[in-house]
């Protein structure tokens, strides 16, 4: 009797360290199609490249809470606000790049250095009107 709980009990071990062994790990953040439309535009610039990235970060920002990971890469509101910040949006990019430094304060020195930047040239051209 006491060799079939002991099998059963190995049995049930098992089966137990198969099943934990199957799930996947969590990913440590969520990326969408950011490297894909990120190689696209830098293998062939061009407008519809570009407005492919943005598009891809504002969906991978949006989904995040969605997503397994639940974070967002670090990197990803600053390149958004860099991607405003060309297409003279400046409002938004500081917006992404106040985000980008929350979150990840390790990049608050060069995010501060990208906003004092945008205020600065901004209130030249204010000046100049």
């Amino acid at each position: 009797m006491k060799k079939y709980k002991t099998i059963s009990l190995l049995t049930i071990l098992s089966i137990g360290f198969i099943i934990s062994g199957c799930n996947q790990p969590k990913p440590l953040y969520t990326y969408g199609k950011y490297s894909s439309s990120y190689y696209a535009s830098k293998k062939n610039t061009s407008a519809d490249t570009a407005l492919e990235l943005q598009k891809s970060i504002e969906y991978a920002i949006e989904n995040t809470e969605e997503s397994r990971s639940g974070r967002v890469a670090p990197g990803m509101y600053a390149n958004l606000g860099y991607i405003y910040l060309k297409n003279g949006k400046t409002v938004k990019a500081i917006e992404n790049f106040k985000k980008e430094k929350s979150i990840y304060p390790e990049s608050a020195h060069f995010m501060n250095r990208m906003i004092k930047k945008i205020e600065v040239t901004e209130g030249k051209i204010n000046d100049n009107q």
